[in-house]
C-alpha cells in the first residue's frame, strides 16, 4: 500500500513538474524564441543586431545546467522579460562545451568551448552584453559592456536588461544602485509581490 501511494505521489510530481519544463533541443540546450541561429561570426552578428535596432548579447550555457533551467523555466518566460528579449535584444548562444566554430570580434575562429575558455567563462548561464560599436582587434570579453554571470531572479534580470538598454554602464549610477532604486519603485507599486 505504502509503495503504491509513494509511486502515485512520485508520478503526479513528475507529471506536474514536466509541464513547467522548457523545451530542450537535440544538443541538450534549452530552446527559446529569442535565441538567434547565425553563422557565429560575432562581428556580423553585431552588425545584424544594429541593423535591427537591437542590443547584441551572447549567452553561454551548457547541457544539464540547473541554473540555465531555472532562468528558462522561471525568469525568461515572464511576459515583460520575454517581450524585452524578443523585441530589444539580439541573442546568440555559445555552448560552453560545444564544437561549433565561432569567430570572435578580433577575427580569431575557434570552437565554442575554446572561446568560452578564452573569455575566462566559469559559470552558466553567463550573458555578455555588447555596445553598438566594438573596436577592431579586441576579443569578446574585452569588448563586453556588461557581463551577467549566473542565474538571477525576475526583478534583477528585468532591471539588468533595462540598465543595459539605457546604457547605464556609461553613467554614474552602477547597476547595484540602479537596481535598488528601481526595485524600491517596483515594490512601492506592488509589482514585486
Amino acid at each position: 500500500m505504502f509503495a503504491r501511494l509513494t509511486g502515485l505521489i512520485m508520478g503526479a510530481t513528475l507529471a506536474l513538474s514536466g509541464a513547467a519544463q522548457a523545451e530542450i533541443g537535440d544538443d541538450g540546450l534549452h530552446v527559446a524564441p529569442w535565441l538567434n541561429q547565425t553563422f557565429m561570426d560575432l562581428r556580423e552578428d553585431l552588425a545584424d543586431a544594429n541593423a535591427q535596432g537591437k542590443r547584441f548579447a551572447v549567452i553561454i550555457e551548457q547541457r544539464g545546467c540547473i541554473y540555465c533551467s531555472r532562468m528558462h523555466e522561471e525568469v525568461w518566460i515572464e511576459p515583460d522579460i520575454l517581450q524585452m528579449l524578443e523585441d530589444e535584444f539580439f541573442f546568440v548562444r555559445i555552448n560552453m562545451h560545444g564544437s561549433t566554430e565561432v569567430t570572435d570580434f578580433d577575427g580569431e575562429t575557434m570552437e565554442e568551448r575554446q572561446i568560452a575558455r578564452r573569455w575566462r567563462n566559469l559559470f552558466t548561464p553567463t550573458i555578455l552584453f555588447f555596445p553598438e560599436d566594438v573596436p577592431e582587434g579586441v576579443t569578446g570579453i574585452e569588448a563586453a559592456a556588461v557581463v551577467m554571470p549566473g542565474a538571477f531572479g525576475r526583478w534583477t534580470t528585468f532591471n539588468m536588461l533595462n540598465w543595459v538598454l539605457e546604457e547605464g554602464y556609461d553613467g554614474d549610477e552602477d547597476f547595484q544602485r540602479y537596481h535598488a532604486r528601481m526595485f524600491a519603485d517596483q515594490a512601492a507599486a506592488g509589482a514585486t509581490e
